[in-house]
C-alpha cells in the first residue's frame, strides 16, 4: 500500500495524477471520517467542480462516468466519489465473502455519510483551490445532496436533485399501485403475482424490496428513453474480477442498509427529507415516467422550497435512471450558473 502523507490537514493516499497544462486527471483513496474513500478528479483544473452523488446507495457512477459525461472535461472538473460502502471504497475493507454476520456488525448511517459528504466539498474546495463547487444528487444520492445543500450553502453554488427522494415510505406506496396498474393493463401474470404475494410496502426485508424494484424498473424501461448501450459499458480500469464483485457486494450491503431489514434487525436509513429553505439555487430533474421516485410526491415538495432560484424541470422521456436528456439538461444547469472569479 502506498505510504500515506498529510494534505491539507487529511490523511491521503497518493493520488495517480496524469496532468496535461491545465488537464487534471487524479484518482486515489482520501482518508475521510476514518476510511479511506475513493475519489476520481479529471477536467480542467481552470473550470468549475461538478461533485457527483450518486445512487444506489452502493451504485457508483465511476466506473460509467467516462463514458456518461464524455466531452465535459473541457468545461467542467468531474469528481466522482464512491461512498461508504460502495465500490473501490467498499472494496477497501470488504471482507472476503459478504455475510449476514458482517452487515450486522458494520452499520451504514446516513448521518455518517452526509459528513462524508462535508468533508469531500471541503477537500475538493482545498485541494483545487475553488471558492465552491456545484453538487449533484441522483436517487439516493438526492437524499444527501438536499441535506448537504442546506447544512453548509457555503461550500456549494447550487444543487442539482435528480430522481429526488422526499418522502420514501410515500414514494413507494404509490409506485407500488402505479406498478400495478401497468402490470394489470399489460397481462403480466408472473409479475401480477409477485405483487399480490408482496402486498404494498413497507415489507420486512431487503430481498422483498429488491423483488419489488425488478418489477418497478422493467415497467420504467418499457416507457422510456433508455441509455446509451455504451454508457453501460464499464471503463476496461474497473472492468476486473475484483472491483465487479465489490460492487455487487458493495450494492447488496448498501441497499440492506437503505430498505432496512427486520430479519437482521437493521433500521431503514431512508427517510423524509426535511429542508424547505435554502440560500443556494436548487434545480429538480424529474423523469415523466418515474414510477420510484414520482413527480406526485416531489413536485408538491419543491412548490414548498424557497431558495434564491429553484426551478423543476420534468424530462418526457426520462424515468428514474439516467438517459440522454437527463444529462443534457445537467450540462445546460451547470453551464448557466453565474460562476465568476476564482471558481
Amino acid at each position: 500500500m502506498p505510504k500515506l502523507v498529510v494534505i491539507l490537514g487529511l490523511l491521503v493516499t497518493p493520488i495517480i495524477s496524469k496532468s496535461q497544462n491545465a488537464q487534471i486527471d487524479e484518482k486515489g483513496f482520501v482518508q475521510i471520517n476514518g476510511i479511506e474513500q475513493w475519489i476520481t478528479i479529471k477536467g480542467d483544473r481552470s473550470k468549475p467542480v461538478i461533485l457527483f452523488l450518486h445512487g444506489g446507495p452502493g451504485s457508483p457512477l465511476t466506473p460509467y462516468a467516462d463514458a456518461m459525461f464524455s466531452g465535459w472535461e473541457k468545461d467542467f472538473v468531474l469528481v466522482q466519489w464512491d461512498q461508504r460502502g460502495a465500490g473501490k471504497t467498499y472494496g477497501r475493507t470488504a471482507p472476503a465473502e459478504l455475510t449476514p454476520a458482517f452487515i450486522k456488525s458494520n452499520p451504514l448511517k446516513v448521518e455518517e455519510m452526509i459528513k462524508d459528504g462535508i468533508k469531500v466539498a471541503e477537500y475538493l474546495v482545498r485541494h483545487l483551490d475553488k471558492q465552491k463547487i456545484i453538487l449533484f444528487g441522483s436517487s439516493w444520492g438526492s437524499v444527501l445532496g438536499i441535506q448537504l445543500a442546506e447544512l453548509r450553502p457555503d461550500l456549494f453554488y447550487a444543487y442539482i436533485g435528480h430522481s429526488q427522494l422526499v418522502y420514501p415510505a410515500n414514494d413507494l406506496k404509490l409506485a407500488w399501485q402505479k406498478a400495478y396498474q401497468q402490470v394489470k393493463k399489460a397481462s403480466d401474470q408472473k409479475s401480477l403475482a409477485v405483487l399480490d404475494a408482496l402486498g404494498m410496502p413497507p415489507y420486512d426485508t431487503a430481498r422483498q424490496y429488491g423483488q419489488f424494484f425488478r418489477i418497478l424498473k422493467k415497467y420504467e424501461q418499457l416507457n422510456s428513453t433508455p441509455a446509451p448501450e455504451h454508457w453501460m459499458k464499464i471503463s476496461a480500469e474497473y472492468d476486473n474480477e475484483k472491483d465487479n464483485q465489490h460492487r455487487y457486494d458493495g450494492d447488496d450491503y448498501s441497499f440492506v442498509y437503505f430498505e432496512g431489514d427486520k430479519k437482521l434487525g437493521i433500521e431503514p436509513m431512508s427517510r423524509p427529507v426535511s429542508g424547505l429553505s435554502f440560500k443556494i439555487p436548487i434545480y429538480i430533474l424529474q423523469g415523466a415516467t418515474d414510477i420510484m421516485t414520482p413527480a406526485e410526491i416531489s413536485r408538491p415538495y419543491f412548490d414548498q422550497v424557497t431558495a434564491p432560484k429553484k426551478e423543476y424541470i420534468l424530462l418526457s422521456t426520462a424515468a428514474h435512471g439516467f438517459n440522454e436528456e437527463v444529462v443534457k439538461n445537467i450540462f445546460q444547469i451547470c453551464k448557466k450558473l453565474p460562476i465568476g472569479g476564482n471558481q
